[in-house]
Protein backbone atom coordinates (compact mmCIF):
# COMPACT_ATOMS: atom_id res chain seq x y z
CA UNK A 1 0.00 0.00 0.00
CA UNK A 2 1.85 3.41 -1.02
CA UNK A 3 1.29 5.47 2.07
CA UNK A 4 3.41 8.54 2.64
CA UNK A 5 6.48 10.06 1.18
CA UNK A 6 9.83 9.12 2.55
CA UNK A 7 12.86 10.59 1.20
CA UNK A 8 16.40 9.24 -0.29
CA UNK A 9 19.26 7.82 1.35
CA UNK A 10 17.27 6.74 4.38
CA UNK A 11 16.14 10.00 5.45
CA UNK A 12 12.77 10.44 6.83
CA UNK A 13 10.81 14.60 6.33
CA UNK A 14 7.87 15.53 7.66
CA UNK A 15 5.11 16.90 5.25
CA UNK A 16 5.29 20.30 6.29
CA UNK A 17 9.48 20.67 6.13
CA UNK A 18 10.15 20.94 9.97
CA UNK A 19 12.69 19.11 10.07
CA UNK A 20 14.99 16.13 9.13
CA UNK A 21 15.44 12.88 10.87
CA UNK A 22 16.88 9.36 9.85
CA UNK A 23 14.05 7.36 9.51
CA UNK A 24 15.56 3.93 9.71
CA UNK A 25 18.26 2.62 12.33
CA UNK A 26 20.88 -0.22 10.70
CA UNK A 27 19.12 -2.85 11.79
CA UNK A 28 17.32 -2.21 8.62
CA UNK A 29 18.29 -5.05 5.97
CA UNK A 30 17.82 -5.91 2.33
CA UNK A 31 15.64 -8.69 1.15
CA UNK A 32 16.70 -9.85 -1.88
CA UNK A 33 16.51 -6.23 -4.13
CA UNK A 34 13.84 -4.74 -1.44
CA UNK A 35 14.30 -4.17 2.02
CA UNK A 36 12.13 -4.31 5.31
CA UNK A 37 12.81 -2.84 8.64
CA UNK A 38 11.36 -4.06 12.29
CA UNK A 39 7.96 -2.38 12.96
CA UNK A 40 9.29 -0.39 16.04
CA UNK A 41 12.07 1.38 14.32
CA UNK A 42 9.96 3.21 11.96
CA UNK A 43 7.41 3.98 15.17
CA UNK A 44 10.60 5.75 16.64
CA UNK A 45 10.53 8.19 13.54
CA UNK A 46 7.17 8.82 12.09
CA UNK A 47 5.42 12.01 13.19
CA UNK A 48 1.93 12.06 14.79
CA UNK A 49 -0.05 12.66 11.67
CA UNK A 50 -2.25 10.35 9.82
CA UNK A 51 -1.31 8.76 6.49
CA UNK A 52 -4.31 9.75 4.58
CA UNK A 53 -3.25 13.27 4.94
CA UNK A 54 0.04 13.04 3.51
CA UNK A 55 1.11 14.74 0.48
CA UNK A 56 1.28 12.60 -2.69
CA UNK A 57 2.28 14.58 -5.55
CA UNK A 58 4.06 13.49 -8.37
CA UNK A 59 8.03 14.40 -7.97
CA UNK A 60 7.12 16.22 -4.82
CA UNK A 61 10.37 14.81 -3.50
CA UNK A 62 12.42 14.32 -6.94
CA UNK A 63 13.99 10.79 -6.29
CA UNK A 64 11.63 8.61 -4.07
CA UNK A 65 9.15 6.49 -4.55
CA UNK A 66 6.42 5.58 -1.70
CA UNK A 67 7.15 2.71 0.90
CA UNK A 68 4.37 0.19 0.93
CA UNK A 69 3.60 -2.27 3.87
CA UNK A 70 3.73 -6.18 2.61
CA UNK A 71 0.27 -7.80 2.74
CA UNK A 72 2.03 -11.00 4.03
CA UNK A 73 2.95 -9.72 7.24
CA UNK A 74 -0.78 -8.40 8.39
CA UNK A 75 -3.86 -7.49 6.60
CA UNK A 76 -4.52 -4.38 5.06
CA UNK A 77 -7.90 -4.02 6.50
CA UNK A 78 -6.52 -1.18 9.29
CA UNK A 79 -7.12 2.64 10.18
CA UNK A 80 -4.45 4.95 9.15
CA UNK A 81 -2.46 4.98 13.00
CA UNK A 82 -1.19 7.84 14.58
CA UNK A 83 2.38 5.98 16.36
CA UNK A 84 3.13 6.54 20.05
CA UNK A 85 6.84 6.33 21.22
CA UNK A 86 7.52 8.03 24.42
CA UNK A 87 11.00 8.47 23.88
CA UNK A 88 10.64 11.04 21.39
CA UNK A 89 10.08 14.69 21.69
CA UNK A 90 6.78 14.85 20.07
CA UNK A 91 3.76 14.36 21.52
CA UNK A 92 1.65 11.42 20.12
CA UNK A 93 -1.49 9.38 21.03
CA UNK A 94 -1.19 5.87 22.22
CA UNK A 95 -3.08 4.02 19.47
CA UNK A 96 -1.66 0.88 18.25
CA UNK A 97 -3.22 -1.22 15.15
CA UNK A 98 -4.06 -4.68 16.63
CA UNK A 99 -2.99 -6.05 13.57
CA UNK A 100 0.89 -4.79 13.76
CA UNK A 101 2.78 -6.64 16.17
CA UNK A 102 6.58 -5.40 16.83
CA UNK A 103 8.45 -8.13 14.88
CA UNK A 104 5.92 -6.91 11.98
CA UNK A 105 7.97 -5.81 9.04
CA UNK A 106 7.53 -2.77 6.63
CA UNK A 107 8.21 -3.55 3.18
CA UNK A 108 9.96 -0.92 1.55
CA UNK A 109 10.91 -1.00 -2.45
CA UNK A 110 14.60 -1.72 -3.07
CA UNK A 111 14.53 2.06 -4.65
CA UNK A 112 13.88 3.57 -1.69
CA UNK A 113 17.54 2.43 0.36
CA UNK A 114 19.34 2.95 -2.81
CA UNK A 115 22.30 5.35 -1.63
CA UNK A 116 22.57 6.32 -5.22
CA UNK A 117 18.78 7.22 -5.94
CA UNK A 118 15.36 5.64 -6.40
CA UNK A 119 16.19 4.09 -9.82
CA UNK A 120 18.41 1.44 -11.04
CA UNK A 121 21.75 2.05 -12.36
CA UNK A 122 20.93 1.57 -16.37
CA UNK A 123 17.89 4.63 -14.87
CA UNK A 124 20.17 7.12 -12.68
CA UNK A 125 19.74 10.80 -13.14
CA UNK A 126 21.74 11.54 -15.94
CA UNK A 127 22.91 15.07 -17.58
CA UNK A 128 19.40 17.03 -18.79
CA UNK A 129 20.37 17.73 -22.74
CA UNK A 130 18.77 17.42 -26.18
CA UNK A 131 17.48 14.63 -28.26
CA UNK A 132 19.02 14.25 -31.28
CA UNK A 133 15.99 13.13 -34.11
CA UNK A 134 16.83 12.48 -37.70
CA UNK A 135 14.51 13.08 -40.88
CA UNK A 136 14.64 9.51 -42.68
CA UNK A 137 13.83 10.00 -46.63
CA UNK A 138 11.94 7.36 -48.25
CA UNK A 139 12.06 7.99 -51.54
CA UNK A 140 15.27 6.95 -52.97
CA UNK A 141 15.31 3.22 -53.14
CA UNK A 142 19.28 2.99 -53.38
CA UNK A 143 20.45 5.51 -50.71
CA UNK A 144 18.33 6.66 -47.82
CA UNK A 145 18.32 10.48 -47.19
CA UNK A 146 18.97 11.63 -43.29
CA UNK A 147 18.82 15.13 -42.31
CA UNK A 148 19.05 16.56 -38.43
CA UNK A 149 16.16 17.80 -37.09
CA UNK A 150 15.70 21.34 -38.34
CA UNK A 151 17.59 21.43 -41.26
CA UNK A 152 14.89 23.73 -43.82
CA UNK A 153 16.54 21.95 -47.06
CA UNK A 154 14.30 19.39 -48.56
CA UNK A 155 15.53 16.59 -50.84
CA UNK A 156 15.05 17.17 -54.81
CA UNK A 157 13.64 14.05 -55.01
CA UNK A 158 10.20 14.96 -52.83
CA UNK A 159 9.61 18.08 -54.12
CA UNK A 160 6.25 19.32 -55.09
CA UNK A 161 4.81 19.34 -58.30
CA UNK A 162 1.23 19.93 -60.17
CA UNK A 163 0.38 16.51 -59.52
CA UNK A 164 1.76 15.78 -56.30
CA UNK A 165 0.05 16.67 -52.95
CA UNK A 166 2.39 16.12 -49.95
CA UNK A 167 1.60 17.12 -46.22
CA UNK A 168 3.02 15.99 -43.03
CA UNK A 169 1.30 14.38 -40.36
CA UNK A 170 2.30 14.44 -36.32
CA UNK A 171 0.98 11.84 -33.94
CA UNK A 172 1.83 12.88 -30.29
CA UNK A 173 0.37 11.62 -26.89
CA UNK A 174 1.11 14.80 -24.73
CA UNK A 175 -0.10 13.47 -21.30
CA UNK A 176 -2.90 14.68 -19.89
CA UNK A 177 -1.75 16.55 -16.45
CA UNK A 178 -4.98 14.71 -14.19
CA UNK A 179 -3.13 11.66 -15.68
CA UNK A 180 0.25 12.04 -14.71
CA UNK A 181 -0.63 13.08 -11.35
CA UNK A 182 -2.78 9.93 -10.84
CA UNK A 183 0.10 7.92 -11.70
CA UNK A 184 2.87 9.64 -9.90
CA UNK A 185 4.64 6.43 -9.35
CA UNK A 186 5.63 6.29 -13.05
CA UNK A 187 7.11 9.51 -12.62
CA UNK A 188 10.12 9.14 -10.07
CA UNK A 189 12.60 9.22 -12.08
CA UNK A 190 11.57 13.03 -12.57
CA UNK A 191 12.41 16.47 -11.21
CA UNK A 192 8.97 18.12 -9.26
CA UNK A 193 9.46 21.32 -11.71
CA UNK A 194 9.12 19.54 -15.34
CA UNK A 195 6.41 17.68 -14.00
CA UNK A 196 4.21 20.90 -13.42
CA UNK A 197 1.94 22.32 -16.49
CA UNK A 198 3.27 25.57 -16.60
CA UNK A 199 6.29 24.20 -17.42
CA UNK A 200 5.22 21.15 -19.76
CA UNK A 201 3.02 23.43 -22.21
CA UNK A 202 5.39 25.99 -23.20
CA UNK A 203 7.75 23.34 -24.01
CA UNK A 204 4.79 20.86 -26.14
CA UNK A 205 3.58 24.14 -28.04
CA UNK A 206 7.43 24.96 -28.70
CA UNK A 207 7.40 20.94 -30.12
CA UNK A 208 4.62 20.97 -32.20
CA UNK A 209 6.04 25.05 -33.62
CA UNK A 210 8.98 23.25 -34.66
CA UNK A 211 8.09 20.35 -36.30
CA UNK A 212 4.83 22.51 -37.87
CA UNK A 213 2.85 19.21 -39.38
CA UNK A 214 -0.17 20.17 -41.56
CA UNK A 215 -2.03 17.41 -39.37
CA UNK A 216 -1.51 16.52 -35.34
CA UNK A 217 -3.01 13.92 -33.86
CA UNK A 218 -3.33 14.68 -29.94
CA UNK A 219 -4.11 11.82 -27.52
CA UNK A 220 -4.65 12.55 -23.40
CA UNK A 221 -5.69 16.18 -24.34
CA UNK A 222 -7.60 17.58 -20.91
CA UNK A 223 -10.45 19.45 -21.53
CA UNK A 224 -10.03 22.40 -19.54
CA UNK A 225 -6.15 22.80 -21.09
CA UNK A 226 -7.47 22.21 -24.73
CA UNK A 227 -9.91 25.24 -24.09
CA UNK A 228 -8.21 27.66 -21.92
CA UNK A 229 -4.89 27.02 -24.10
CA UNK A 230 -3.93 24.37 -26.22
CA UNK A 231 -6.61 25.18 -28.74
CA UNK A 232 -6.25 29.18 -28.77
CA UNK A 233 -2.57 28.65 -28.90
CA UNK A 234 -3.09 26.39 -32.05
CA UNK A 235 -5.52 28.24 -33.74
CA UNK A 236 -3.04 31.12 -33.58
CA UNK A 237 -0.68 28.94 -35.73
CA UNK A 238 -3.07 28.74 -38.63
CA UNK A 239 -4.71 24.97 -36.91
CA UNK A 240 -8.71 24.57 -36.75
CA UNK A 241 -9.24 22.19 -34.21
CA UNK A 242 -11.63 19.72 -33.14
CA UNK A 243 -11.93 17.59 -30.14
CA UNK A 244 -14.03 14.74 -28.70
CA UNK A 245 -13.96 14.24 -24.99
CA UNK A 246 -13.88 10.46 -23.50
CA UNK A 247 -17.30 9.92 -21.92
CA UNK A 248 -16.42 8.78 -18.05
CA UNK A 249 -14.63 10.99 -15.54
CA UNK A 250 -11.31 11.51 -16.48
CA UNK A 251 -11.40 14.98 -18.43
CA UNK A 252 -9.31 14.12 -21.35
CA UNK A 253 -9.38 13.32 -25.01
CA UNK A 254 -8.10 12.94 -28.51
CA UNK A 255 -7.77 15.91 -30.71
CA UNK A 256 -7.31 16.48 -34.63
CA UNK A 257 -5.61 19.80 -35.86
CA UNK A 258 -5.47 20.74 -39.98
CA UNK A 259 -4.26 24.13 -41.39
CA UNK A 260 -6.82 25.56 -43.07
CA UNK A 261 -3.71 26.63 -45.98
CA UNK A 262 -3.47 23.09 -46.55
CA UNK A 263 -7.34 21.49 -46.21
CA UNK A 264 -10.74 22.20 -45.77
CA UNK A 265 -12.94 19.96 -43.41
CA UNK A 266 -15.87 17.60 -45.53
CA UNK A 267 -17.01 15.91 -42.36
CA UNK A 268 -16.72 15.33 -38.40
CA UNK A 269 -16.91 11.82 -36.86
CA UNK A 270 -16.64 11.36 -33.13
CA UNK A 271 -17.08 7.95 -31.88
CA UNK A 272 -17.81 6.55 -28.33
CA UNK A 273 -16.69 3.17 -26.92
CA UNK A 274 -18.65 3.10 -24.35
CA UNK A 275 -22.08 1.42 -24.86
CA UNK A 276 -23.99 0.75 -21.82
CA UNK A 277 -26.46 -2.11 -22.93
CA UNK A 278 -23.32 -3.93 -23.43
CA UNK A 279 -21.42 -4.91 -20.81
CA UNK A 280 -18.12 -5.35 -22.62
CA UNK A 281 -18.08 -2.00 -23.61
CA UNK A 282 -18.01 -0.41 -19.75
CA UNK A 283 -14.51 2.26 -21.15
CA UNK A 284 -14.42 5.30 -21.54
CA UNK A 285 -12.27 5.91 -24.70
CA UNK A 286 -13.18 7.50 -27.58
CA UNK A 287 -12.16 7.99 -31.40
CA UNK A 288 -12.36 10.61 -34.19
CA UNK A 289 -12.51 10.67 -37.42
CA UNK A 290 -12.27 13.60 -40.10
CA UNK A 291 -12.74 14.14 -43.51
CA UNK A 292 -10.14 16.41 -45.07
CA UNK A 293 -10.34 17.99 -48.41
CA UNK A 294 -7.05 19.04 -49.93
CA UNK A 295 -7.08 22.70 -51.11
CA UNK A 296 -5.01 22.04 -54.62
CA UNK A 297 -6.44 24.62 -56.71
CA UNK A 298 -5.43 23.71 -60.23
CA UNK A 299 -6.09 20.08 -59.71
CA UNK A 300 -8.96 17.43 -58.51
CA UNK A 301 -7.94 15.68 -55.56
CA UNK A 302 -9.60 12.75 -53.57
CA UNK A 303 -9.94 13.02 -50.09
CA UNK A 304 -8.27 11.89 -47.19
CA UNK A 305 -10.07 10.22 -44.26
CA UNK A 306 -7.66 10.81 -40.68
CA UNK A 307 -8.44 8.50 -38.18
CA UNK A 308 -7.24 9.31 -34.15
CA UNK A 309 -7.83 7.53 -31.18
CA UNK A 310 -6.41 5.95 -27.72
CA UNK A 311 -7.18 2.66 -27.00
CA UNK A 312 -7.69 1.10 -23.81
CA UNK A 313 -4.39 0.29 -21.78
CA UNK A 314 -5.46 -2.25 -19.59
CA UNK A 315 -2.80 -5.69 -20.71
CA UNK A 316 -5.53 -8.32 -19.69
CA UNK A 317 -8.54 -7.00 -21.72
CA UNK A 318 -7.82 -8.06 -24.99
CA UNK A 319 -11.35 -8.03 -26.17
CA UNK A 320 -12.36 -4.59 -25.11
CA UNK A 321 -9.23 -3.21 -27.27
CA UNK A 322 -10.21 -5.64 -30.35
CA UNK A 323 -13.69 -4.02 -30.06
CA UNK A 324 -12.40 -0.63 -29.78
CA UNK A 325 -10.22 -1.36 -32.79
CA UNK A 326 -13.46 -2.59 -34.99
CA UNK A 327 -15.44 -0.12 -34.12
CA UNK A 328 -13.10 2.49 -34.98
CA UNK A 329 -12.19 0.39 -38.46
CA UNK A 330 -16.21 0.40 -39.33
CA UNK A 331 -16.55 4.22 -39.04
CA UNK A 332 -13.52 4.55 -40.79
CA UNK A 333 -15.23 2.02 -43.59
CA UNK A 334 -18.57 4.83 -43.48
CA UNK A 335 -16.09 7.83 -43.60
CA UNK A 336 -13.41 6.93 -46.12
CA UNK A 337 -16.22 4.82 -48.89
CA UNK A 338 -16.27 6.29 -52.30
CA UNK A 339 -19.25 5.95 -54.74
CA UNK A 340 -16.98 3.23 -56.81
CA UNK A 341 -16.75 1.00 -53.65
CA UNK A 342 -13.30 1.77 -53.38
CA UNK A 343 -11.45 3.79 -50.27
CA UNK A 344 -10.59 7.55 -50.10
CA UNK A 345 -6.67 7.18 -48.60
CA UNK A 346 -6.26 6.83 -45.09
CA UNK A 347 -4.22 7.84 -42.33
CA UNK A 348 -4.59 6.03 -38.60
CA UNK A 349 -2.57 7.91 -35.69
CA UNK A 350 -3.04 7.09 -31.79
CA UNK A 351 -1.91 5.33 -28.76
CA UNK A 352 -3.18 1.46 -29.44
CA UNK A 353 -1.86 0.55 -26.36
CA UNK A 354 -0.33 -2.41 -28.60
CA UNK A 355 3.30 -3.27 -28.88
CA UNK A 356 4.60 -4.39 -32.84
CA UNK A 357 3.83 -7.99 -33.71
CA UNK A 358 1.22 -8.10 -31.22
CA UNK A 359 -1.82 -10.06 -32.45
CA UNK A 360 -3.61 -6.46 -32.89
CA UNK A 361 -0.56 -4.72 -34.04
CA UNK A 362 -0.73 -7.50 -36.95
CA UNK A 363 -4.73 -7.31 -37.50
CA UNK A 364 -3.83 -3.51 -38.22
CA UNK A 365 -1.27 -4.39 -40.85
CA UNK A 366 -2.58 -7.85 -42.15
CA UNK A 367 -5.96 -7.34 -42.49
CA UNK A 368 -7.07 -10.36 -40.49
CA UNK A 369 -7.16 -12.20 -37.48
CA UNK A 370 -7.79 -15.94 -36.59
CA UNK A 371 -8.43 -15.09 -32.98
CA UNK A 372 -9.21 -18.95 -32.35
CA UNK A 373 -7.83 -20.14 -28.79
CA UNK A 374 -5.98 -17.00 -28.17
CA UNK A 375 -5.51 -15.96 -24.86
CA UNK A 376 -7.37 -12.86 -23.77
CA UNK A 377 -3.79 -11.03 -22.44
CA UNK A 378 -1.63 -12.07 -25.43
CA UNK A 379 -3.83 -9.58 -27.73
CA UNK A 380 -1.44 -6.48 -27.50
CA UNK A 381 1.52 -7.72 -26.38
CA UNK A 382 1.67 -6.12 -23.16
CA UNK A 383 1.20 -9.43 -21.05
CA UNK A 384 3.97 -11.48 -21.05
CA UNK A 385 2.61 -14.69 -19.41
CA UNK A 386 -1.37 -16.37 -19.89
CA UNK A 387 -1.05 -18.29 -17.27
CA UNK A 388 -4.95 -18.31 -15.88
CA UNK A 389 -6.22 -15.87 -18.46
CA UNK A 390 -9.38 -16.86 -20.16
CA UNK A 391 -9.69 -17.69 -23.85
CA UNK A 392 -11.37 -14.98 -26.37
CA UNK A 393 -14.77 -15.84 -27.08
CA UNK A 394 -16.70 -16.01 -30.82
CA UNK A 395 -17.95 -13.86 -31.23
CA UNK A 396 -15.73 -11.08 -29.37
CA UNK A 397 -18.65 -8.88 -28.98
CA UNK A 398 -22.30 -9.05 -28.92
CA UNK A 399 -24.78 -9.17 -32.35
CA UNK A 400 -26.48 -5.81 -31.15
CA UNK A 401 -23.07 -4.25 -31.59
CA UNK A 402 -24.16 -3.78 -35.01
CA UNK A 403 -20.64 -4.57 -36.58
CA UNK A 404 -20.08 -7.33 -38.52
CA UNK A 405 -16.91 -9.72 -38.52
CA UNK A 406 -15.29 -7.55 -41.56
CA UNK A 407 -15.31 -4.54 -39.19
CA UNK A 408 -18.40 -2.82 -41.10
CA UNK A 409 -21.43 -1.75 -40.04
CA UNK A 410 -24.13 -4.10 -40.19
CA UNK A 411 -27.13 -3.31 -42.35
CA UNK A 412 -30.49 -5.45 -41.73
CA UNK A 413 -31.87 -7.44 -44.24
CA UNK A 414 -35.20 -8.42 -44.10
CA UNK A 415 -35.93 -11.90 -46.58
CA UNK A 416 -38.47 -11.54 -49.08
CA UNK A 417 -41.29 -14.14 -48.59
CA UNK A 418 -44.52 -14.64 -49.94
CA UNK A 419 -47.10 -14.06 -47.36
CA UNK A 420 -49.24 -16.47 -48.71
CA UNK A 421 -46.78 -19.40 -48.22
CA UNK A 422 -46.12 -20.09 -44.78
CA UNK A 423 -43.85 -23.51 -45.61
CA UNK A 424 -41.71 -21.24 -47.99
CA UNK A 425 -41.36 -18.80 -45.48
CA UNK A 426 -40.47 -20.96 -42.48
CA UNK A 427 -37.70 -22.20 -44.84
CA UNK A 428 -36.49 -18.84 -45.35
CA UNK A 429 -36.56 -17.93 -41.86
CA UNK A 430 -34.41 -21.11 -41.14
CA UNK A 431 -32.21 -20.55 -43.71
CA UNK A 432 -31.40 -16.82 -43.21
CA UNK A 433 -30.65 -18.27 -38.76
CA UNK A 434 -28.56 -20.72 -40.14
CA UNK A 435 -25.71 -17.84 -41.93
CA UNK A 436 -26.11 -15.95 -38.95
CA UNK A 437 -25.46 -18.22 -36.83
CA UNK A 438 -22.41 -19.31 -38.73
CA UNK A 439 -21.36 -15.59 -38.93
CA UNK A 440 -21.48 -15.58 -35.29
CA UNK A 441 -19.71 -18.60 -34.46
CA UNK A 442 -16.61 -17.15 -37.13
CA UNK A 443 -13.40 -16.60 -35.00
CA UNK A 444 -11.98 -14.35 -38.36
CA UNK A 445 -11.31 -10.76 -38.16
CA UNK A 446 -10.95 -9.25 -41.30
CA UNK A 447 -10.86 -5.98 -42.72
CA UNK A 448 -10.34 -3.88 -46.20
CA UNK A 449 -7.88 -1.38 -45.72
CA UNK A 450 -3.98 -1.91 -46.80
CA UNK A 451 -2.35 -0.51 -43.83
CA UNK A 452 1.13 0.38 -43.45
CA UNK A 453 2.99 1.28 -40.20
CA UNK A 454 5.28 4.30 -40.81
CA UNK A 455 8.03 3.04 -38.74
CA UNK A 456 10.04 0.16 -38.68
CA UNK A 457 9.85 -0.61 -35.14
CA UNK A 458 13.73 -1.88 -34.55
CA UNK A 459 16.77 -0.42 -35.54
CA UNK A 460 17.79 -2.79 -39.22
CA UNK A 461 21.42 -2.29 -37.98
CA UNK A 462 21.35 -3.34 -34.46
CA UNK A 463 18.18 -4.96 -34.33
CA UNK A 464 17.48 -2.84 -31.27
CA UNK A 465 13.79 -1.79 -30.43
CA UNK A 466 12.38 1.66 -31.13
CA UNK A 467 10.79 3.22 -28.37
CA UNK A 468 7.91 6.10 -28.67
CA UNK A 469 7.10 6.07 -24.59
CA UNK A 470 9.44 6.12 -21.77
CA UNK A 471 8.86 6.20 -17.90
CA UNK A 472 9.98 4.59 -14.51
CA UNK A 473 8.09 1.47 -15.29
CA UNK A 474 8.58 0.79 -19.44
CA UNK A 475 10.00 1.79 -22.29
CA UNK A 476 8.18 0.15 -25.06
CA UNK A 477 6.64 1.26 -28.64
CA UNK A 478 3.08 1.43 -27.83
CA UNK A 479 2.31 4.76 -30.79
CA UNK A 480 1.37 4.42 -34.77
CA UNK A 481 0.90 6.07 -37.86
CA UNK A 482 -1.14 3.66 -40.24
CA UNK A 483 -1.75 4.75 -44.06
CA UNK A 484 -3.16 3.18 -46.48
CA UNK A 485 -0.37 2.15 -49.48
CA UNK A 486 -0.47 -0.34 -51.75
CA UNK A 487 2.73 -2.58 -49.93
CA UNK A 488 6.21 -2.87 -51.87
CA UNK A 489 8.79 -3.91 -49.68
CA UNK A 490 11.92 -1.86 -49.93
CA UNK A 491 15.26 -4.04 -49.89
CA UNK A 492 17.54 -3.28 -47.03
CA UNK A 493 14.63 -1.32 -45.10
CA UNK A 494 12.37 -3.72 -43.05
CA UNK A 495 9.14 -2.46 -42.15
CA UNK A 496 9.07 0.30 -44.65
CA UNK A 497 7.06 0.52 -47.31
CA UNK A 498 6.36 3.01 -50.65
CA UNK A 499 2.78 3.10 -52.27
CA UNK A 500 2.18 2.05 -55.85
CA UNK A 501 0.52 4.71 -57.95
CA UNK A 502 -3.09 6.03 -56.52
CA UNK A 503 -1.87 5.38 -53.00
CA UNK A 504 -0.16 7.61 -50.64
CA UNK A 505 3.22 7.09 -50.80
CA UNK A 506 5.96 7.75 -47.18
CA UNK A 507 8.62 10.17 -48.05
CA UNK A 508 9.78 10.67 -44.87
CA UNK A 509 9.78 9.72 -41.32
CA UNK A 510 10.98 11.44 -37.62
CA UNK A 511 13.54 8.97 -36.43
CA UNK A 512 12.29 7.50 -32.85
CA UNK A 513 15.06 6.65 -30.25
CA UNK A 514 16.10 3.27 -28.18
CA UNK A 515 15.47 3.21 -24.33
CA UNK A 516 19.48 3.54 -24.13
CA UNK A 517 19.36 6.74 -26.07
CA UNK A 518 16.23 8.54 -24.06
CA UNK A 519 18.12 7.35 -20.82
CA UNK A 520 21.34 9.48 -21.23
CA UNK A 521 18.30 12.68 -21.02
CA UNK A 522 17.03 11.05 -17.85
CA UNK A 523 13.93 9.33 -19.86
CA UNK A 524 10.66 10.82 -20.18
CA UNK A 525 9.49 13.49 -19.29
CA UNK A 526 12.59 15.58 -19.35
CA UNK A 527 13.76 19.65 -18.91
CA UNK A 528 13.30 19.60 -23.25
CA UNK A 529 10.41 16.52 -23.74
CA UNK A 530 7.51 17.23 -21.78
CA UNK A 531 5.38 14.36 -22.42
CA UNK A 532 6.35 10.64 -21.79
CA UNK A 533 5.72 9.62 -25.22
CA UNK A 534 7.67 11.02 -27.84
CA UNK A 535 5.89 12.83 -30.94
CA UNK A 536 6.04 10.40 -34.28
CA UNK A 537 6.12 12.66 -37.68
CA UNK A 538 5.33 11.15 -41.19
CA UNK A 539 5.82 13.22 -44.48
CA UNK A 540 3.18 11.56 -47.14
CA UNK A 541 2.85 12.64 -51.37
CA UNK A 542 -0.70 12.07 -52.70
CA UNK A 543 -0.56 10.98 -56.68
CA UNK A 544 -3.37 12.99 -58.18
Amino acid sequence: MEAWRCVRKGYGHCVVGRGRYPMFSHHSRSLGRDWTTPWENLQRCCWNRHISSCMRWPGHYSQVPYPYFSSRHFSLNWRPPCWSESRTQFQYCNWRPDNLSQTSLIHLSSYVMNAEGDEPSSKRRKHQGMIKRNWEYMCSHDKEKTKILGDKNVDPKCEDSENKFDFSVMSYNILSQDLLEDNSHLYRHCRRPVLHWSFRFPNILKEIKHFDADVLCLQEVQEDHYGAEIRPSLESLGYHCEYKMRTGRKPDGCAICFKHSKFSLLSVNPVEFYRPDISLLDRDNVGLVLLLQPKIPCAASPAICVANTHLLYNPRRGDIKLTQLAMLLAEISSVAHQKDGSFCPIVMCGDFNSVPGSPLYSFIKEGKLNYEGLAIGKVSGQEQSSRGQRILSIPIWPPNLGISQNCVYEVQQVPKVEKTDSDLTQTQLKQTEVLVTAEKLSSNLQHRFSLSSVYSHFFPDTGVPEVTTCHSRSAITVDYIFYSAEKEDVAGHPGAEDALVGGLKLLARLSLLTEQDLWTVNGLPNENNSSDHLPLLAKFRLEL
